[in-house]
């Protein structure tokens, strides 16, 4: 009796390396790929090759995004240690010996030109969740102050670069993942009450605030007019205050229906500033309108919803806080770049999720996306 072995097709070989991807969580990216796809074809017509680009970091996200989804958590997990430690001595590095442009020192020159605090964006929020998943069950204030003390040295060396928006990110996704391990509210209502409080005041006192020759002391000057433009854009509306203006204007101009596709005015006669990256929400209403503005803020909702249920249903302390830390990654990048385009906000440099245009910021949102995947992926081993 000779035995027959047959040999499995060629799909059934590559089935292992697409099962757990998340169905939902492609279709939330699915739909933001495409509105990027289409903006940035009308925002970036005259800009060469802005479009092919777009569309290549897309690609290369994509790819990033399938290769780390084959990674177990376990593995990421081991990384956590290292990516920290390589990522905060790349921010000294900076700051002794950076590439200076625009008057930033953000740059390190190793053959290319690489910006370091990008690798923050991740290796934060993995090396909290390191942190606490080996502090799992025997939790208390002093490792609460570690995780703080760990948060506080990169977003220190990255305010000082300086680079208010990258910061702020870091910040974000460090403190979301102390929050998720289980910071008592007692800790968290006090600045929350001082930071709406110092808003208030903000307000109340603008005009002697942001007086001439008036210098606050915790901000850059840099800093300090960007605050003070948003609160009264028309002080400079031919200088600092154009950006915020002529956001509002395109965006007021859409309308309801939109200008429809290829036709919006302020985007093609260049009164958008900065219309294929920063602003590029801008150009997106203007032409897609209130509608297509509820859309794309639907798809960023249903994108930070399903991560945070991959995060809740993870089966791991550290699985959980970093699903949640990137559901709060896409978050912070959505909802700081409308903000700053709708005038809610103050002008940093965030880009809108697979919208903007920039090469750096798609490869983070893969890595992202890639470890939302690996979590769901092994969720779903250990289930079966």
């Amino acid at each position: 009796m000779s035995l027959v072995f047959e040999r499995p097709s060629l799909l059934r070989r590559l089935s292992p390396w697409f099962t757990g991807f998340d169905g939902p969580l492609a279709f939330a990216v699915f739909m933001l790929v495409c509105a990027g796809l289409l903006t940035m074809y009308s925002s970036g017509y005259d800009h060469g090759t802005r479009f092919e680009d777009h569309a290549r970091n897309m690609l290369i996200a994509g790819f990033i995004m399938f290769v780390v989804a084959q990674v177990p958590p376990q593995r990421l997990m081991a990384l956590a240690v290292p990516l920290y430690i390589l990522g905060v001595s790349l921010l000294i590095a900076v700051a002794v010996f950076g590439v200076t442009k625009k008057g930033a020192r953000r740059w390190l020159n190793v053959g290319i030109t690489i910006q370091p605090s990008e690798i923050l964006k991740i290796a934060m929020p993995l090396m909290l969740a390191w942190w606490f998943q080996k502090r799992e069950g025997q939790l208390r204030a002093l490792d609460f102050l570690v995780a703080g003390l760990l948060l506080a040295l990169p977003v220190g060396l990255i305010m000082q670069q300086p680079d208010l928006g990258t910061s702020l990110l870091v910040l974000a996704a460090g403190l979301s993942v102390i929050f998720f391990a289980g910071l008592s509210w007692k800790l968290v209502a006090p600045p929350l009450i001082l930071g709406l409080l110092g808003i208030t005041l903000l307000v109340v006192f603008e005009p002697e605030l942001c007086a001439d020759g008036v210098r606050w002391s915790v901000l850059r000057e840099y800093q300090q007019q960007r605050v003070c433009t948003l609160l009264d854009p028309g002080r400079d509306p031919l200088g600092k205050g154009f950006h915020i203006i002529q956001g509002m204007i395109a965006i007021g101009s859409g309308g309801f229906w939109g200008k429809g596709f290829m036709q919006g005015t302020q985007t093609h006669l260049e009164f958008v500033p900065e219309r294929t990256t920063d602003f590029i929400f801008a150009a997106f209403s203007e032409e897609f309108g209130l509608i297509g503005n509820l859309l794309l803020i639907f798809a960023f909702v249903f994108l930070v919803l399903r991560a945070l249920v991959i995060a809740l249903e993870a089966p791991t302390v550290f699985t959980r806080l970093l699903g949640g830390s990137m559901a709060m990654i896409f978050f912070c990048y959505a909802f700081v770049n409308m903000g700053m385009v709708s005038g809610i906000l103050p002008v940093v440099g965030v880009p809108l999720p697979f919208i903007s245009y920039g090469g750096t910021a798609m490869v983070t949102l893969g890595l992202g996306l890639g470890i939302l995947m690996s979590i769901a992926k092994s969720k779903r081993l250990v289930q079966s």
